[in-house]
């Protein structure tokens, strides 16, 4: 069980986590307060490794996948893991009630926030209906994120 959503959470949510986090200023013109995301950040970060990490532990003992009533032996696995699903549930609360704050108080955001050199970053956030008012004339590697000659810098 635990391999799964290892791969599901891990590699899939919390991407997508990450990408909310990413392009919500150049989706909503608007900043998130950075220090409630990174206290979402650590509750999720660890109630998922709380979570899933048991169930490897759980596993190595012999506990079977798909049932529905669990043996006494890994009643502790089991009382471990669903409090780490109330960390886990909780991270994602604080990041879900951010993205409302952000939306009706948050600051607004710079055209670029993260000096990122991408030609995404350099429209308006969010962008204006055509992206770009003239062609844009791409003359430096994208990836230069925070290099003291980036924009906004």
């Amino acid at each position: 069980v635990a391999h799964f959503h290892y791969t599901m959470m891990g590699g899939t949510v919390m991407g997508f986590f990450a990408g909310l986090h990413y392009w919500f200023p150049k989706m909503t013109g608007k900043m998130l307060n950075e220090k409630v995301a990174r206290v979402a950040w650590a509750l999720i970060f660890v109630g998922f490794n709380v979570t899933f990490f048991t169930m490897f532990i759980a596993g190595v003992r012999g506990m079977p996948r798909r049932y529905a009533e669990y043996l006494p032996k890994f009643h502790v696995e089991n009382v471990i893991s669903t409090i780490g699903s109330a960390i886990l549930a909780v991270g994602i609360a604080v990041m879900f009630w951010n993205f409302i704050q952000g939306l009706r108080k948050g600051p607004p955001a710079p055209g670029n926030p993260w000096r990122a050199l991408s030609l995404e970053w350099q429209t308006p956030s969010p962008p204006d209906t055509e992206n770009f008012h003239e062609i844009p004339v791409v003359t430096d590697w994208p990836y230069g994120y925070g290099k003291p000659k980036g924009p906004d810098a």
